[in-house]
């Protein structure tokens, strides 16, 4: 994943834990602001009233940006890997 496919207000979810912020893999949370020039992404964890129950500085290895709509057929799968 490079760091130019995950921006401003795009709804991600971890893909690791942390429990020593006690957010588990699969978590969702959206990118409230760019981090070092855009190596890394403040991720806001709200609950399903919209209050914040956490915001943490992550970098791109550690979420993936959730799609809700159908890929463009031009787009190539990019491959991540740990």
């Amino acid at each position: 994943m490079t760091k130019s496919t995950i921006k401003l207000l795009d709804v991600v979810a971890l893909i690791v834990d942390l429990p020593k912020y006690n957010l588990w893999r699969g978590q969702v949370g959206t990118v409230v602001e760019l981090l070092a020039g855009g190596a890394a992404f403040e991720i806001e964890f709200s609950d399903r009233h919209g209050r914040t129950y956490e915001s943490i500085g992550l970098r791109p290895e550690q979420i993936m940006v959730l799609h809700f709509e159908p890929a463009s057929p031009d787009s190539i799968p990019e491959m991540v890997t740990a």
